[in-house]
């Protein structure tokens, strides 16, 4: 298993995620009726499937290789880049919780706040992605040893078996086509 291809190939997912969440935000601003509950589904997948499963193995698989092996260039790419990135989508969606409860409960207001953190999000993700795929993981393919890269590649291949059996992917990529299918 190639890892960093797999990475590549989960970044479309999160993109298809991401035109779902700008989906949503425009019916909103279109006045469109909204099911605001698949919001939760929406966060779900994030926090599951993009930051547990997808940024998990960036950030204790190769992130922390490129640090320990790269020296200083690639620990200031990752943490004070990459990681920085990573938290800040994590404050998005907990804004985004926060504000889809707040209009569950009544406050109309708090669409703006649900459309300007949901929209922060698909923002801040999709340059953080075209980052990752173009600068990144090609910074990390050229740097990182062989024998580094084929530990990275067998890692993540147990990990993405012991996921499977979970059912993790499959289960967030049929909540992915479901979410589409509504829009």
């Amino acid at each position: 298993m190639d890892s960093i291809a797999l990475m590549v190939e989960e970044h479309k997912n999160v993109k298809r995620m991401l035109a779902v969440i700008r989906k949503y935000c425009n019916k909103i601003l279109k006045g469109e009726p909204v099911r605001y509950e698949d919001f939760y589904d929406i966060i779900d997948f994030v926090r599951s499937y993009t930051d547990r499963h997808h940024h998990g193995k960036e950030e204790s698989m190769l992130f922390n290789r490129m640090m320990e092996e790269m020296g200083s260039a690639a620990e200031k790419l990752i943490r004070y880049g990459m990681n920085v990135e990573h938290d800040f989508g994590r404050l998005y969606m907990q804004d985004l919780e926060q504000a889809v409860d707040r209009f569950m409960v009544g406050d109309e207001e708090a669409k703006l706040d649900i459309i300007a953190n949901a929209v922060s999000y698909t923002n801040l993700l999709y340059r953080h992605i075209e980052k990752e795929d173009n600068v990144v993981y090609k910074f990390a393919q050229r740097g990182l040893s062989k024998e580094t890269l084929k530990e990275l590649d067998e890692q993540c291949e147990k990990y993405e078996l012991e996921q499977r059996k979970q059912g993790i992917q499959a289960k967030y990529l049929k909540l992915l086509e479901k979410l589409e299918a509504k829009i």
